[in-house]
């Protein structure tokens, strides 16, 4: 049954992408085999299929906001895009053991590392939760900057040209800090890099 909607879905989103908003993808050389946390910028639902498709052969497990799987038709559409509910407030130790067993197997785990969309957007702080999981799993973090999503179909350009740019993997290490420390500086690097990705695509 999941497969078929999975093909849909892809077909779907690849079109709008490549004809509608003209994607460009970059980096994504830089995504490691094994492994690995896909760490994006989100302005937009549309950031959630973007990343998925832009990562091509390789399958992300999408962590969501439980409030997304109050809906059943809706919670069965984005569990078949292998998305899975994660509790917002407190550690939620099902999803960061989840997280943690999809890395071990050698898959990809994205997380939007502010934990929510930005209304604004712009791009605010990462939660500590992000490097902890990578931490336990002994994968690295993948930034990723997108541009263009918050766009689509606005008042101002319904088709805008969207970009996603993969950066170089940041790998964890607790080099003595304490736990708090070290989530703290992996974080800002992870947002620092991704701030990067979006000006560099920007300015190009």
């Amino acid at each position: 049954m999941y497969r078929p909607l999975f093909f849909l879905a892809t077909c779907v989103f690849w079109l709008l992408f490549r004809v509608l908003f003209r994607w460009r993808v970059i980096g994504l050389e830089n995504v490691p085999a094994g492994g690995a946390i896909i760490a994006p910028n989100h302005r937009s639902f549309w950031d959630i299929p973007l990343a998925g498709l832009a990562l091509r052969k390789r399958r992300a497990h999408f962590m969501a906001k439980s409030e997304l799987f109050q809906n059943p038709i809706f919670a069965w559409a984005i569990r078949t895009l292998l998305a899975f509910p994660v509790k917002r407030g407190a550690p939620d130790r099902a999803a960061i053991r989840h997280a943690i067993d999809v890395l071990q197997q050698g898959d990809l785990v994205a997380i939007f590392p502010e934990g929510t969309r930005s209304k604004t957007g712009q791009l605010g702080v990462a939660e500590p939760g992000l490097t902890l999981i990578a931490l336990k799993a002994d994968v690295p973090i993948v930034p990723v900057g997108i541009s263009g999503t918050q766009l689509i179909f606005s008042k101002t350009c319904w088709f805008p040209r969207i970009k996603i740019a993969f950066g170089k993997p940041i790998y964890v290490n607790r080099g003595g800090n304490t736990e708090k420390g070290m989530a703290e500086t992996v974080s800002a690097r992870v947002m620092g890099n991704i701030a990067q990705l979006i000006d560099d695509e920007i300015n190009k």
